[in-house]
């Protein structure tokens, strides 16, 4: 079946949801989940991140997620945050929305707002006009923030540094910094409900999924139609 945008207005392109939430909460797994149903509905889409999702990001991502960026202090580190996302929204996000592809990002603007605004205190200001500027017209039609205690989220992250690499930037950082990450999460979602949808990732990867996919099809009802024609 060729891949269609569903319920799009008239001379836009795709849509564009985020993943949000804290260390460990099963962003990434979620997304690969999500991009495969809507694949299988006869969506096209694209799959990114941030810190990084251009080349010339990736890189900014490398130096960032090191630590090396921290000494600079967070106003620095926001920039460059801030520049990298001015670089891949204009030569990846923008070009597949303009295309008609879903694009799905692992953590956007909430993450900036929430690690260097409220735990970094990274000016107000100085947060909003960067968005501002890095981000534009392009913003997300859906935020999906998983939410799980910080306690589970920074085991799964560490268990995962473990296995994989050294633990980074942020996973180093003590619980109380993440229970506060967490608390800031869920201060987005309540006041931007139009935006932004809690997710419960509690529980297996199976059951989330579901919850994710269950919030998707409420705001697009069309999907479900989608994923039955494309079934037969």
């Amino acid at each position: 079946m060729s891949a269609v945008p569903i319920s799009a207005p008239a001379g836009a392109g795709g849509r564009f949801i985020t993943f949000e939430g804290g260390e460990g909460v099963g962003k990434s797994t979620q997304l690969r989940r999500l991009a495969e149903r809507l694949q299988a509905a006869g969506v096209a889409v694209t799959v990114t991140r941030e810190p990084g999702g251009s080349p010339r990001a990736e890189q900014l991502r490398a130096f960032l997620l090191s630590g090396k960026a921290k000494r600079y202090g967070t106003s620095a580190e926001t920039a460059l945050i801030a520049a990298g996302r001015a670089d891949h929204v204009d030569r990846l996000i923008r070009p597949a929305l303009k295309r008609g592809d879903w694009v799905l990002c692992d953590r956007f603007i909430d993450s900036t707002r929430c690690y260097q605004g409220v735990l970094g205190q990274a000016p107000e200001r100085l947060i909003a006009g960067l968005e501002r500027l890095a981000a534009r017209d392009v913003m997300p039609d859906l935020t999906l923030i998983l939410d799980a205690p910080a306690s589970v989220g920074l085991g799964r992250a560490r268990r995962r540094a473990g296995l994989d690499a050294a633990a980074d930037r942020f996973e180093s950082e003590d619980e109380s910094f993440h229970q506060r990450l967490r608390e800031a999460f869920i201060e987005i979602a309540r006041h931007e409900p139009e935006r932004c949808l809690l997710i419960d990732a509690l529980g297996d990867a199976d059951a989330v999924a579901a919850r994710i996919w269950d919030g998707v099809v409420r705001r697009w009802p069309e999907l479900a139609t989608q994923t039955k024609e494309a079934a037969r």
